[in-house]
Protein backbone atom coordinates (compact mmCIF):
# COMPACT_ATOMS: atom_id res chain seq x y z
CA UNK A 1 0.00 0.00 0.00
CA UNK A 2 1.06 3.61 -0.15
CA UNK A 3 1.55 6.37 1.77
CA UNK A 4 -0.74 8.84 2.86
CA UNK A 5 -2.95 9.70 -0.21
CA UNK A 6 -4.41 12.96 1.28
CA UNK A 7 -2.70 16.00 2.66
CA UNK A 8 -3.51 17.30 6.26
CA UNK A 9 -2.55 20.91 5.11
CA UNK A 10 -5.40 20.75 2.53
CA UNK A 11 -7.43 18.41 5.12
CA UNK A 12 -7.42 20.73 7.55
CA UNK A 13 -8.28 23.85 5.33
CA UNK A 14 -11.52 22.32 4.04
CA UNK A 15 -12.31 20.96 7.72
CA UNK A 16 -11.91 24.75 8.99
CA UNK A 17 -13.76 26.21 6.08
CA UNK A 18 -16.63 23.88 7.74
CA UNK A 19 -16.25 25.47 11.00
CA UNK A 20 -14.74 22.60 12.77
CA UNK A 21 -11.47 23.45 14.64
CA UNK A 22 -9.90 20.48 15.78
CA UNK A 23 -9.15 17.25 14.01
CA UNK A 24 -8.67 13.56 15.98
CA UNK A 25 -5.46 12.04 14.98
CA UNK A 26 -7.00 9.11 13.72
CA UNK A 27 -8.92 11.27 11.00
CA UNK A 28 -6.41 11.07 8.36
CA UNK A 29 -5.77 7.76 8.56
CA UNK A 30 -9.28 6.54 8.31
CA UNK A 31 -9.73 9.24 5.53
CA UNK A 32 -6.85 8.00 3.66
CA UNK A 33 -8.03 4.47 3.61
CA UNK A 34 -11.16 5.08 2.55
CA UNK A 35 -9.82 7.54 -0.85
CA UNK A 36 -7.07 4.49 -0.85
CA UNK A 37 -10.44 2.16 -1.42
CA UNK A 38 -12.03 4.59 -3.91
CA UNK A 39 -8.98 4.67 -5.98
CA UNK A 40 -8.56 0.76 -6.24
CA UNK A 41 -12.09 0.49 -7.01
CA UNK A 42 -12.12 3.21 -10.05
CA UNK A 43 -8.78 1.12 -11.04
CA UNK A 44 -10.26 -2.21 -11.03
CA UNK A 45 -13.26 -0.98 -12.76
CA UNK A 46 -11.66 0.97 -15.71
CA UNK A 47 -9.77 -2.31 -16.50
CA UNK A 48 -12.45 -3.93 -16.44
CA UNK A 49 -13.70 -2.34 -19.46
CA UNK A 50 -10.54 -2.51 -21.33
CA UNK A 51 -9.47 1.56 -20.47
CA UNK A 52 -5.94 2.53 -19.11
CA UNK A 53 -7.69 5.96 -17.78
CA UNK A 54 -9.65 6.21 -14.26
CA UNK A 55 -12.39 8.40 -15.12
CA UNK A 56 -14.96 9.98 -12.89
CA UNK A 57 -17.51 7.59 -13.88
CA UNK A 58 -15.42 5.04 -12.69
CA UNK A 59 -16.30 6.62 -8.69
Amino acid sequence: MFGMVTTRSQVKEVVRSKGISNIAEDFHEVLNQKVQSLIDEACDRAKKNQRRTVMGRDI
